[in-house]
């Protein structure tokens, strides 16, 4: 009889046999919390590091053991045979993407652009030049996700009915200040992550309703909360309730996702939102019919390590050694429609409650 749950379940992606040394555009949060850490623990070389800051890029050089510190991006773009790592706001990837030469690999951080136009025009400039180019939507990337994917296309949750990811935690807005520039904020910055991932599982969802809310604590950004439904169709629930403003205390803070199937269930615990960005352990709990909930040991976390999933595929890819790009700009800009139907739903409001028709 097999062991339940397997020990097998996969959590990592393979590393490329020769990785190319990486140009890192950015020398924001981000790189420094998890891009270096990540490249760092994988043994990617990094080549070399721009920012408009030098200082800023200095300091993560010095920080990463980086060699060189560039000032323009035509020495960046003049480095022959690089991945380059484009870790910048989604308002300044395009313009410095049309400076990459034609050919390029490229990683693109998230989300593909400022809106659904702005994606668009990314897109076809990836198109136009050839770009072997991929979106750094890491969620699927996860040990705890690539375990989940797995247990459930070997079926031990058999066939999925009810999705549901839910946050009552206090995001530190303050981190990111570009955020404030943003007309909406939760859903491309934050929400994206989960619509990415269940479109891994479940394909793009047909319809879309979706409320986002901005909060009082946090006047300067266009919205903190959202609640959202996407519709795949009977029998599929799939509901997301994203509240990053509770601020009560640990004991009922919460940052989870149940998956629940005709057969099993798996409860996703995402470690990293609560106390970010130290966070607390992330977990995955299965269970499937004739068996008692079972945890599975998790083999890395959500950052440093999906940031070495999702940039080895596109050095495999590049190597040959992937098929597929799996976030790749083409099946990213397919993310971008439903977080553009996200703010189509908020700005155009929900159906009046007919109160006149019953007088």
């Amino acid at each position: 009889m097999t062991a339940f749950p397997p020990k097998d379940l996969r959590q990592t992606w393979p590393r490329p046999s020769a990785p190319r040394p990486i140009v890192i555009v950015g020398a924001g949060g981000i790189v420094a919390d998890a891009h270096l850490p990540a490249y760092a623990r994988a043994g990617f070389p990094v080549a070399a590091i721009h920012d408009l800051s030098r200082d800023r890029a200095q300091g993560l050089a010095d920080r990463f053991g980086i060699a060189r510190v560039v000032d323009t991006l035509a020495e960046c773009a003049a480095m022959e045979g690089a991945i380059f790592d484009v870790a910048l706001p989604p308002d300044a990837a395009h313009d410095v993407l049309r400076q990459l030469p034609e050919g390029a690999a490229v990683l693109i951080q998230k989300p593909l652009g400022r809106d659904f136009d702005d994606a668009r025009r990314i897109r076809d400039l990836c198109r136009d030049r050839g770009f072997v180019a991929a979106v750094n939507l890491q969620l699927r990337f996860s040990p705890m996700m690539l375990a989940l994917a797995d247990a459930i296309e070997r079926g031990l949750l058999g066939e999925i009915v009810d999705l549901e990811v839910r946050l009552a935690c206090a995001t530190p807005w303050q981190l990111w200040p570009f955020m404030e520039k943003l007309g909406s904020v939760e859903v491309p910055m934050h929400s994206i992550h989960y619509i990415d991932w269940i479109r891994s599982l479940l394909g793009t969802p047909r319809a879309v309703q979706s409320l986002s809310l901005p909060h009082p604590l946090h006047p300067t950004l266009a919205d903190a909360r959202t609640t959202t439904i996407l519709d795949f169709g009977r029998p599929l629930r799939c509901a997301l309730s994203l509240n990053h403003t509770y601020r009560f205390g640990p004991r009922f803070e919460d940052a989870a996702i149940m998956v629940e199937g005709l057969h099993g269930a798996a409860r996703v615990g995402l470690g990293l939102l609560l106390d970010y960005p130290q966070g607390k352990p992330e977990t995955l709990s299965l269970v499937t019919e004739g068996e008692d909930w079972h945890d599975v040991p998790l083999e890395g976390r959500w950052f440093p390590d999906a940031f070495v999933g999702v940039t080895s595929n596109l050095q495999r890819v590049v190597a040959g050694e992937d098929a597929r790009l799996e976030t790749s700009v083409e099946d990213a800009f397919e993310t971008m429609a439903v977080v553009e139907a996200c703010r189509r739903a908020t700005a155009g409001g929900g159906v009046p409650v007919p109160l006149g028709d019953a007088v």
